[in-house]
């Protein structure tokens, strides 16, 4: 169903239901919204990565449990679908994709920061050709993503996008060879968390203001941000560790 790992503090969320292509019930979302809390939750955890076993990355809402009258959990209060697409949350997420990501398996990759990915993922939301609207911030994500043109013809026409071409549009941040995506993120998150952790949270959230904050706003809540981090042990660690010439050793606090 689902399956959690840690290494060092990167802690990685697994979709494990390759027989149904790796859909959305409510115990999936459930596990995933409970990997979240420990994500957030646990100081030694930095990073975390969401991934898939199995061809099929994640094709969205399991059909099978929704018909069933077993749908009305693949949806959290808090998580929204999939307990994570609606998450407010302040560490860094990425994807590791193999294979397709459609409907609301593309809006998880969307809520996620970063996105790593084969040349044999793809991207797309078909819920028009069913007469259906994505509900888990797909539409949005994407035009945010893509722009206004790509994106729009993406929930206009529901077809998909290759690994490559979303790779070429900024979609995904690394575009590796089949097999290596699981290795690729481990490898982002570790050039992550070679920073000083609350400095990335605090700096994550400047940038994700930038889609719907006035500036005159962004200003004052860098202002917010740096205070917060000078407060910290790690805002002193950086310069001494600079003037010591060596590496600099992060608490997260």
């Amino acid at each position: 169903m689902f399956s959690i790992s840690v290494t060092g503090r990167v802690l990685v969320l697994t979709l494990d239901r390759p027989e149904a292509r790796n859909a959305i019930d409510s115990p999936t979302a459930a596990a995933i919204e409970a990997a979240v809390d420990r994500l957030e939750g646990d100081p030694e955890l930095w990073t975390g990565i969401v991934t898939h076993h199995g061809p099929v990355f994640c094709s969205g809402a399991d059909l099978k449990a929704v018909a069933a009258g077993g749908g009305e959990g693949i949806a959290t209060a808090r998580g929204g679908f999939a307990g994570l697409c609606a998450r407010a949350r302040t560490k860094p997420l990425i994807a590791a994709i193999e294979g397709p990501a459609v409907a609301g398996g593309c809006e998880i990759v969307l809520a996620c920061d970063l996105v790593v990915a084969s040349t044999g993922a793809s991207f797309g939301l078909p819920e028009v050709k069913r007469a259906l609207v994505a509900t888990g911030g797909g539409p949005w994500r994407l035009v945010r993503s893509l722009g206004p043109q790509v994106g729009m013809e993406m929930v206009l026409t529901g077809d998909p996008l290759t690994g490559q071409r979303a790779h070429e549009l900024g979609l995904v941040n690394c575009l590796v060879e089949p097999g290596g995506a699981l290795a690729a993120a481990h490898a982002l998150a570790e050039r992550i968390n070679a920073n000083a952790p609350l400095a990335v949270r605090e700096s994550r959230a400047l940038a994700l203001g930038a889609y719907d904050t006035p500036e005159s706003g962004l200003w004052s809540a860098t202002d917010r941000a740096s205070r917060r981090n000078a407060e910290s042990d790690d805002f002193r660690e950086g310069p001494q560790a600079f003037i010591e010439k060596r590496q600099p050793r992060w608490k997260g606090r």
